[in-house]
């Protein structure tokens, strides 16, 4: 979640669980301040985001924003938990998916690989310490309540959840790098293939490196690209929940 410096622990815990609708004098709130930001990230990047910016993109002053949120790293906060609160429309909306709890994992990942997918500078500010608002409070309770009982210690299911979750990130920001990497080239994966394939056959030596060409012409044919984050998310979640379902069975047994 959010990692960086600069807010005082109280004054950000304060402002996240604050009533964010309550205008002030101007008549602006924190929820127009924060959404506005939300969708100047979503329209550019999480550098775009400065207060000028978002004050410009509401057509008031730089300073109203101020007497709301102190500074762009409270505002961020606050974007970050904002968006979480698009997850679930209700807290047990995880646990009550079919399939128990392989089930209830496999929709928490899709829900968490979705948000990425709307608002990719998520993964620009997520990781290290978490921002501690009401709506990162209720993404760890509705994800944990699958976990509840099926035969884990309560470290073994934040652990799970851990693993889950960074597997989605870290494959989530494979895929945008992906994308990055095609905007900035120009070219289509299959572009890209046809303009390297022939240097790579110069260079790559069959006899030298025959795993590796092997298993790289394996997959690039049937990906069509240098790779698939989607066939990898799917496979290692599988991975995954089939690991934590040996461990519940060992208890078991």
């Amino acid at each position: 979640m959010s990692g960086r410096k600069g807010a005082a622990p109280a004054r950000s815990l304060a402002l996240l669980w604050g009533a964010h609708g309550r205008p002030g004098r101007s008549g602006l709130t924190i929820r127009a301040i924060v959404e506005a930001a939300v969708e100047l990230a979503d329209a550019e990047d999480i550098e775009a985001v400065s207060m000028r910016q978002v004050a410009e993109r509401l057509r008031v002053g730089t300073m109203s924003l101020y007497t709301h949120v102190p500074g762009k790293t409270e505002l961020v906060d606050l974007m970050i938990d904002t968006t979480y609160g698009q997850l679930y429309d209700d807290v047990d909306a995880p646990r009550s998916q079919p399939g128990g709890w392989r089930g209830a994992l496999r929709f928490v990942a899709a829900r968490n690989w979705d948000l990425y997918l709307r608002h990719p500078w998520m993964l620009q500010v997520t990781g290290g310490r978490p921002t501690l608002g009401p709506n990162a409070v209720l993404k760890y309770e509705a994800e944990l309540r699958p976990l509840d009982g099926i035969g884990l210690t309560d470290l073994e299911m934040d652990a799970v959840l851990t693993l889950v979750l960074t597997h989605v990130e870290g494959t989530a920001r494979s895929r945008a790098s992906l994308e990055q990497a095609r905007r900035d080239s120009g070219m289509s994966d299959n572009e890209w293939w046809v303009a390297n394939a022939p240097l790579l056959d110069k260079v790559a030596d069959e006899t030298r490196f025959p795993v590796a060409s092997r298993v790289g012409q394996a997959a690039g044919q049937e990906y069509d690209a240098p790779a698939d984050p989607e066939t990898a998310l799917g496979f290692g979640l599988d991975r995954i929940l089939d690991g934590v379902a040996t461990l519940i069975a060992g208890r078991e047994s």
